[in-house]
């Protein structure tokens, strides 16, 4: 058996290099394979990579049941987290998972609003429910359970708040997880629900409750989030659920 020893083969024509013919097995004896694009015999894309090990997509024969995470988007001072890309007919139902959010504000509200396909300005119409109980350090309860009637709307078109009174505090934080619902449907509107958990203004916990649907058949494909007033610091992680 012959050596062929060489650092590069490209092919005569084209793009497409092929080793062996139909029904050959072809054995690479070496410990890795080098590439950014794996396809399959029929051209199928397996999985792409940037080139520093983070997969930019994976065919959906290989993705598992959970969530698969889709974007990752930081705020430092900002005065939204806007995500543009991502949300298609991929996946039934969206996740957003809100991390160490702290807003410069005391007392500012957190909350999202959506924009149908095509749209702008983040002022889809909403009707909603919210409510949240509380307990202070001090051991009072301040307000209890309560519905929270300033913060669900009516066929509204403002910022769909899901934490009140947040505190501002170096130490003070919140994390919300808000799932929305086969936002690329073009007959239903699309419903939403949250659960967060927040330091309130007063120093104390406030866990809030949230649901609703965003009153359109149109598809929905972008998401912003922000606070009442003011700025924030946080993450906010997009995840794809089956």
């Amino acid at each position: 058996m012959g050596i062929l020893r060489t650092k590069t083969i490209e092919p005569a024509t084209g793009s497409t290099l092929t080793l062996g013919a139909s029904g050959d097995t072809v054995t690479v004896s070496s410990d890795s394979i080098k590439a950014n694009t794996f396809k399959d015999a029929g051209g199928n894309t397996l999985f792409t990579s940037d080139g520093a090990g983070t997969l930019s997509s994976v065919n959906s024969a290989f993705a598992p049941g959970g969530p698969i995470l889709i974007s990752t988007s930081t705020a430092s001072g900002s005065s939204s987290i806007e995500i543009t890309s991502g949300i298609d007919s991929t996946y039934d139902e969206y996740m957003f998972v809100c991390t160490n959010i702290n807003v410069a504000t005391s007392s500012a509200e957190f909350g999202f609003q959506v924009n149908a396909s095509g749209a702008s300005g983040y002022n889809e119409t909403i009707t909603s429910t919210n409510f949240f109980v509380e307990h202070l350090e001090s051991g009072g309860l301040n307000d209890g359970f309560n519905y929270d009637t300033g913060n669900d709307q009516a066929q509204g078109t403002a910022l769909q708040v899901l934490v009140r009174e947040a505190g501002n505090g170096a130490d003070q934080n919140m994390g919300i997880i808000l799932h929305i619902f086969s936002p690329s449907d073009t007959t239903y509107v699309k419903h939403f629900y949250s659960r967060a958990s927040s330091s309130v203004v007063q120093d104390g916990e406030s866990g809030h409750f949230v649901a609703g649907y965003v009153n359109t058949t149109t598809a929905i494909d972008e998401i912003s989030f922000s606070a009442s007033t003011g700025n924030f610091d946080g993450t906010i992680q997009m995840y794809g659920i089956k």
